[in-house]
């Protein structure tokens, strides 16, 4: 070994490593020569510097090609003892048939039959979601990660003393600034979004505005932004951690004239002269004394000449305790997850309104856009009460002012919008009388957030395309899945429940189909999702026929709405009246 390398190896070896959690500045341009490396090329520069014997080569070869056949074969034999059809048999069906190979008469018409990305990718989902061995293999490793590697997953940091932290939560302070014109046009080209909050909130204002309504952006900040010290020693304590484009988001939000309520300040101050956490410590989400203190303030900034017409008698009830599980802690999904991470117990103070819990109302003149840090309090589903949230405080702090809610847990940055924009496009006219528009999101979207561009147009109630159930009604029919959208993996998302949509064609009642709804397809909303597991409706396919007990959507918005839902990808679709279906056998 030359002297040189020896000399510095040696030299490199006198201080001890010590690990250390870097925020780096992006203000300031990296050279080239010292910006990390990607998978890629880390990959392509071993595989060209690294030489092999030939007897070496042939060996791993031989392991690699044993490790990677191994696990479907175990799968295989798994599945077939437990009486499982194979998940793979599911990537047959998204090819096209030997009749409808031989009618094609043109390569164009032959190339269109080929599966879509969003199939393969719908299989590839099944595959992944339905391996037995997976499901066995998985809380085992992750047990010797956590407990004895100290490590979390691609969905969890481990922070100090019993704290979790959600990964994109902790990315989205480290990236790069999100305004920087190089990452949103990296984010736009790489991951096919529009990643410009400025452009889509200005434009939301200007469509607010053109019907004399105003709008307040609340953006939320995220549990490692105030509580960075229990993530890593090394976390500056002397401020909030904040992506480098924020204050600029901030300064130009004010300066095309959009009010913005951030709470970041105020709620550092609190958390310096009341010392104690601001958010629970193995959940993505703050604590309900924290959800008051923001919805007291933001009461405060919206108060402003407000009179007292039309306001209800709204009443605090004695405070409750919840005990439950966090979300993150659950996406460790380790074998004895209590043991390592117990659950946590919070007090609430839920909101009634006359004689029954607080709800929401369609004739209010503000209107709040939210995600999951709206709904936990308030949507049961999440597991930490209910009618203690933020919609229930803030209208309590207004005093008793009503709220109309549009809430979704995930995918702040449009999925409100979308609700509200396909509501307009049908013909409801969700914005009449509306005075002020308060949109609520997680700060970690402005790096990461898909900024939609939508029309708020009003559109003229059609004649239905698709069959609906009259309100009141059920009606129970057989029909063929034509397209399904996606699934998430439990324990891949911070939610435990989970609706999924579904067209259904060749629709057969049970039952006679009332004369006035001829139609034979539909679009249905079904439970996909449930305290963190699959129900049966999460394994079906395109191509199956299927059972199901309808009813309308509007008969069970009120508690449905706010879970966690994927729609389907043509946006013709996303206009069509969905129906609520429970599958049956």
């Amino acid at each position: 070994m030359p002297k040189r390398i020896l000399k510095a190896l040696v030299g490199g070896l006198k201080k001890p490593w010590k690990p250390r959690l870097s925020l780096p500045s992006y203000d300031e341009p990296t050279p080239e020569t010292s910006r990390q490396l990607s998978r890629e090329e880390e990959a392509e520069m071993a595989l060209t510097r690294t030489t092999f014997t030939p007897g070496a080569a042939l060996l791993l070869i031989t392991l690699f090609l044993l490790t990677i056949a191994s696990i479907p074969l175990l799968d295989t034999i798994a599945t077939l003892r437990a009486g499982r059809p194979l998940p793979f048999t599911g990537i047959f069906r998204t090819l096209p048939s030997w009749h409808e190979v031989g009618a094609a008469r043109t390569i164009h018409h032959l190339w269109n039959l080929l599966p879509h990305a969003a199939e393969l990718k719908s299989a590839e989902t099944t595959l992944e979601r339905d391996a037995l061995v997976s499901q066995w293999l998985l809380p085992s490793v992750q047990g010797v990660l956590v407990g004895r590697l100290r490590a979390g997953n691609e969905q969890v940091y481990l922070g100090r003393d019993g704290w979790l932290f959600y990964r994109p939560d902790v990315d989205s302070l480290t990236a790069p600034g999100f305004l920087r014109p190089s990452r949103l046009k990296h984010r736009a080209h790489a991951a096919a979004v529009q990643p410009d909050p400025i452009r889509a909130i200005v434009q939301f204002r200007d469509q607010l505005a053109a019907r004399g309504i105003d709008l307040l952006i609340l953006p939320v900040p995220t549990k490692a932004s105030l509580e960075g010290e229990n993530l890593s020693a090394n976390v500056p304590r002397d401020r909030p951690l904040q992506n480098a484009s924020f204050d600029e988001f901030k300064t130009r939000l004010a300066t095309a004239g959009v009010r913005v309520f951030d709470p970041t300040p105020l709620l550092w101050q609190r958390k310096l002269a009341l010392p104690g956490p601001l958010y629970l410590a193995t959940d993505t989400h703050w604590r309900p004394e924290t959800t008051e203190f923001v919805a007291a303030q933001l009461a405060a900034a919206v108060r402003t000449g407000e009179s007292a017409a039309g306001k209800g008698v709204v009443t605090e009830l004695a405070p409750t305790e919840v005990t439950a599980r966090g979300d993150i802690a659950r996406m460790l999904k380790l074998p004895s997850p209590e043991r390592a991470y117990p659950p946590e117990t919070v007090t609430l103070h839920p909101i009634t309104a006359g004689n029954g819990l607080w709800r929401p109302s369609r004739e209010a003149d503000v209107l709040l856009l939210g995600d999951s840090f709206a709904n936990i309090f308030s949507l049961a589903a999440l597991g930490w009460g209910e009618s203690a949230g933020f919609a229930e405080h803030l209208s309590a702090a207004l005093g008793g002012r009503p709220l109309d809610c549009i809430l979704r847990n995930s995918d702040g940055a449009f999925a409100t919008r979308e609700i509200l924009a396909n509501e307009l496009a049908r013909g409801r006219d969700r914005l009449a009388g509306k005075k002020l528009v308060v949109w609520e999101f997680a700060a970690r979207e402005l790096a990461f957030g898909d900024w939609k561009l939508l029309d708020l147009k009003l559109g003229q109630p059609s004649p239905a395309h698709f069959y609906t159930v009259p309100p009141g009604q059920t009606i129970e029919v057989t029909g063929t899945i034509q397209s399904l959208s996606t699934v998430p993996r439990p324990g891949t998302v911070p939610y435990a429940d989970h609706i999924m949509s579904m067209q259904l064609t060749e629709l057969r009642p049970v039952n006679p189909l009332p004369s006035a709804n001829p139609d034979l397809q539909a679009i249905v909303y079904l439970e996909s999702m449930r305290d963190n597991e699959w129900t049966p409706a999460a394994r079906l396919r395109v191509g199956d026929r299927v059972t199901l007990r309808l009813r309308a959507w509007s008969d069970v918005a009120a508690q449905r709405e706010q879970t966690n839902r994927s729609e389907q990808d043509d946006p013709d679709l996303q206009l069509e009246e969905p129906v609520w279906g429970e599958l049956l056998p």
